[in-house]
């Protein structure tokens, strides 16, 4: 297996990253249109490059205190099982490259804990990211309150 590209982003200070073929763009945050009823990681929808896209909190949806976005927030657009979905991020500039070798399972405690959202822990260049399982973050289970 060949080495790929990731797009890293921060929440909470912590750097994650997920696969460059699951990213289709990345824009600035100038907000949401909240919407009523809907799942508390949602922080409402956007207009995107002509498609309206639920945006998911990502400090909601990983159960962290929640923080007004700053001129460094990011919307990371991304694709899995169907779904068109944004995900804010405090910050997203990066992407760096992962092979097999530089991916290992999360412990057992941390993917417990996670509710599974964290696929792998990816290290390159001394640094060291948790790589997310998109495919759980966009999906509308598994929220960390729901028990």
């Amino acid at each position: 297996m060949s080495r790929e590209l990731h797009i890293v982003f921060k929440v909470d200070g912590v750097s994650y990253a997920m696969a460059g073929r699951e990213v289709l763009h990345l824009e600035s945050f100038a907000g949401a249109t909240p919407v009523p009823g809907s799942k508390p990681f949602v922080a409402g929808i956007v207009q995107l490059r002509g498609r309206v896209l639920p945006v998911v909190d990502l400090r909601s949806r990983f159960g962290l205190q929640p923080a007004p976005p700053t001129a460094d927030a990011r919307v990371v657009v991304v694709e899995a099982d169907g779904r068109t979905v944004a995900l804010l991020a405090d910050s997203a500039r990066e992407i760096v490259e992962l092979g097999p070798a530089d991916i290992h399972p999360p412990p057992k405690i941390i993917d417990a804990g996670s509710k599974h959202f964290v696929r792998g822990v990816g290290h390159a260049k001394d640094r060291m990211f948790l790589i997310l399982d998109t495919s759980k973050v966009v999906s509308e289970e598994g929220h960390v309150d729901d028990e």
